[in-house]
């Protein structure tokens, strides 16, 4: 049978106020009383019913959490950050899963809003006014996180399109004279929301243009290593495979090894999110690291000042920084 603080009460021979007092915290009881009270409430196994807290609070102390999947190690990185840093300001969470899908990611939202979770932190594939209006409806606080929404949502994230035009001009100081780009998820261009492959992109290309590179070929579909095996390589002029993410270019890697295609002097790679496995890849990757464990922990202390104190923090795009390893 649970114990309850009029369980606790009985044994200590005070009200159930009292009780209420030292097991919360405050004020209006002397030292002693409150120490008898915290010893009787390990004793007796006491669990704080939450159900009946979120009535008087008006909290469930809970965060909803709304990504792709797991699979990226970046995604996994993030929600550790998350998790930690929520369980530090007394939060806990739930994560739901969408698998890219924009029916299923509504699904998750609703699931999140019916168990009454404080606040969501959403990495959306919805884009448009329409989503934008259903957002509005359910009067939750939510930041988006990577990507954007509307200025109706609070936003944390970093400046792609310029980090991607950086690790071009780094590209291009390397005397690379030929660039492939890769990154299926353009493939779902005005489809779903890809707003941060689609700044990366536009950064890679301004890159290009300011370069003065040739037009380069650009794969955007998921038989892009398919198209890579066909591609000739040229010894006399370097070509550089600038990728979306890490794990795309961990693919390219693997490919250009088993075609005996030195690497970087032939074929450069850089990928972009620095994910925590790259220590084990021989050579180094170079890559565009963003700080993954900052983004959830801004994410989540943005959205725990909207619940507690009725404000977002606005946090201003991050910070990035190119990982020159040894694949450029």
């Amino acid at each position: 049978m649970r114990v309850t603080i009029k369980d606790i009460a009985a044994v200590c021979g005070v009200s159930a106020g009292t009780v209420d007092r030292a097991l919360n915290n405050r004020s209006g009881i002397s030292e002693k009383t409150r120490n008898k009270v915290l010893q009787a409430a390990e004793e007796m196994n006491y669990q704080p019913d939450f159900t009946a807290r979120s009535l008087v609070m008006g909290r469930t102390m809970t965060l909803g959490i709304v990504l792709f999947d797991l699979y990226n190690r970046s995604f996994a990185q993030l929600m550790n950050a998350i998790e930690q840093k929520a369980r530090e300001l007394g939060y806990f969470v739930y994560i739901t899963l969408t698998d890219k899908n924009p029916e299923n990611e509504r699904t998750c939202i609703e699931y999140l809003i019916n168990r009454k979770v404080d606040g969501i932190i959403l990495f959306t594939v919805n884009q448009g006014k329409e989503f934008d209006a259903y957002l509005s409806r359910f009067h939750t606080p939510i930041v988006t996180i990577f990507n954007y929404v509307s200025i109706n949502w609070e936003y944390v994230g970093i400046h792609e399109r310029q980090a991607m035009k950086e690790a071009v001009d780094y590209i291009a100081s390397k005397k690379y004279k030929q660039f492939i780009y890769v990154s299926p998820p353009l493939a779902y261009a005005g489809k779903s929301n890809i707003y941060t492959q689609e700044e990366r992109f536009i950064g890679f290309m301004e890159g290009i243009e300011l370069n003065n590179a040739p037009k380069p070929l650009v794969l955007k579909d998921a038989d892009y290593l398919e198209k890579l095996q066909d591609y000739s390589f040229n010894p006399a002029e370097k070509t550089a495979i600038v990728c979306s993410t890490d794990l795309y270019a961990l693919e390219v890697m693997n490919l250009l090894k088993e075609r005996n295609v030195p690497i970087p002097k032939q074929a450069g790679i850089i990928g972009f999110d620095d994910i925590d496995m790259l220590k084990y890849i021989s050579p180094r990757l170079t890559t565009v690291k963003y700080p993954i464990v900052e983004i959830g922990e801004k994410a989540v202390e943005s959205i725990v000042n909207k619940i507690e104190r009725g404000t977002y923090i606005s946090v201003p795009l991050l910070g990035h920084e190119i990982i020159k390893g040894e694949s450029i």
